[in-house]
């Protein structure tokens, strides 16, 4: 095993009890896993937060996997946070904060004076002002202090048997819409069916990106060619949807491709 792995068993060992902020995902699902082996069941709990813009899909992932690693699991529904109603520039930190927020709580209600996410080296080097919020609050993320990035987070999850050391990244819907654009929640609902019927035809690595009445379809780069192929098809499904245009994305999927705040 990798020693940075180990490190992060030995920095996990230093907790007697401990609560993970748990998406689904493939990092909050080793950290959760590693918190289990390392601590016992009985002294972890997995907390997620279900928000109006998160995609349905991670929700019912979670549950399934927090069953699966026989672990305690909550759900812990919460509002659009003040101020994320016209999507922000800073709209990660203001949602981390509020969700940060309403989780300590929860964990503290339940006993857990420790909450853990899932975030990695990789997320340093991104726009991630969500970041900066975790800190504020005195939230711990073993990854980063351990120097774990998400290649190792996908090689150990292969190694341990994970169900999610291949599943691709899931940030949430407002993701898909430009900053300082209003949030219509119909529009949030588009977009996830959208992103739901591609997936259905096969496209693993996807994004819908939201401008206006124009869908902008990322895909991996070798499904390029079949997103062409099924082209009249799509377009006519996402149309039907609420989008009067529909577009093919050149430089294909790229994770956060709506970061700029400019």
């Amino acid at each position: 095993m990798d020693q940075r792995f180990e490190a992060l068993q030995q920095q996990l060992q230093q907790h007697q009890a401990v609560a993970v902020a748990f998406s689904g995902g493939a990092d909050s699902t080793l950290l959760l896993a590693a918190a289990r082996d390392t601590l016992g069941a009985d002294h972890i709990i997995a907390l997620t937060a279900v928000t109006p813009y998160l995609v349905r899909q991670e929700i019912g992932d979670a549950v399934g996997i927090a069953t699966e690693l026989a672990v305690r699991h909550e759900l812990v529904e919460m509002d659009m946070p003040e101020g994320i109603e016209t999507n922000p520039s800073d709209r990660c930190y203001r949602c981390k904060r509020a969700m940060y927020l309403l989780l300590l709580r929860k964990a503290e209600e339940m006993g857990f004076q420790i909450l853990l996410d899932g975030s990695n080296i990789n997320d340093v080097d991104d726009y991630r002002p969500g970041l900066e919020a975790t800190r504020d609050l005195g939230i711990g993320s073993p990854f980063i202090a351990c120097g774990i990035d998400k290649a190792l987070i996908r090689d150990v999850s292969m190694e341990l048997g994970l169900p999610t050391w291949r599943k691709p990244t899931n940030a949430c819907l407002l993701t898909r819409l430009r900053f300082n654009q209003r949030v219509s929640m119909d529009q949030l609902q588009q977009i996830e069916e959208a992103e739901r019927f591609l997936g259905a035809r096969g496209f693993t690595w996807v994004r819908v990106r939201c401008h206006g009445d124009l869908a902008r379809i990322e895909v991996a780069a070798e499904q390029r060619e079949l997103l062409l192929q099924q082209a009249e098809t799509i377009s006519e499904s996402i149309r039907a949807l609420g989008f009067r245009y529909v577009a093919m994305d050149l430089l294909g999927y790229q994770i956060g491709s709506m970061n700029d705040p400019r």
